[in-house]
């Protein structure tokens, strides 16, 4: 004897066109709305903190809510005499300047070297910049650190490198300084004296300024 299968096809017809419909909901759905669910779906970060998909990586979201607020990226009034497209870093305070038209100012939190006469002093240029990074420990970082001895012969980029998702290598008089600004791997440490020497910022911000600046773009670190 066949059984009577009309009740379950005009379940699975009811599901397909409930179904449909959803589709339909969503492809109507604001233009504002689809742009904000990438930043749903990785905790509620905001602020151009969300997480990011890079060259087949994934940049993490940074949790916004535990971080210092004036660490975070926005405009400050420019006091100086630098020009636009200037990149100031100010050691003692923990921020990074790009100089902007009109007396403005982008600010950056960052990390600094953990001890004064590490961090890199005076003026430099942009020499290169690099998306996802190799890195490769120097002799004093080595030294310092003996577990940086195992990378000795170099890292290749992603998400697990030092450096982050980019680097801007400080270049004085045609040589390399071996001083980056680059991402890091360790958010938390932003605003904080930790670095070998180099200048650390969120990884979302990393990448702002990687697309905002040039090779040859003038760099002036001061101490305060």
């Amino acid at each position: 004897m066949r059984a009577n299968n009309r009740g379950g096809d005009g379940m699975i017809k009811r599901f397909k066109s409930r179904l449909l419909d959803e589709r339909i909901r969503f492809a109507r759905a604001p233009r504002a709305l689809l742009i904000c669910l990438p930043l749903v779906l990785a905790g509620c970060a905001g602020g151009g903190y969300g997480y990011v998909r890079d060259h087949g990586y994934v940049v993490p979201a940074v949790d916004t809510t535990t971080v210092d607020q004036n660490l975070l990226r926005h405009e400050v009034d420019w006091k100086g005499k630098e020009k636009p497209g200037t990149i100031v870093v100010n050691i003692s305070k923990r921020r990074l300047y790009l100089v902007q038209k009109g007396h403005r100012a982008i600010s950056y939190g960052v990390g600094v070297a953990r001890t004064s006469a590490a961090n890199f002093r005076g003026d430099a240029v942009i020499g290169r910049k690099e998306k996802w990074p190799h890195w490769t420990p120097t002799a004093s970082m080595m030294a310092a650190i003996p577990l940086y001895r195992s990378y000795a012969g170099g890292m290749k980029g992603g998400p697990g490198n030092p450096l982050g998702p980019r680097a801007l290598y400080l270049y004085r008089n045609g040589h390399d300084t071996y001083f980056r600004l680059h991402g890091t791997t360790e958010p938390q440490t932003i605003g904080h004296a930790v670095s070998s020497g180099c200048i650390r910022l969120f990884n979302q911000d990393i990448i702002d300024l990687y697309n905002r600046v040039h090779v040859g773009t003038r760099v002036k670190v001061i101490q305060g």
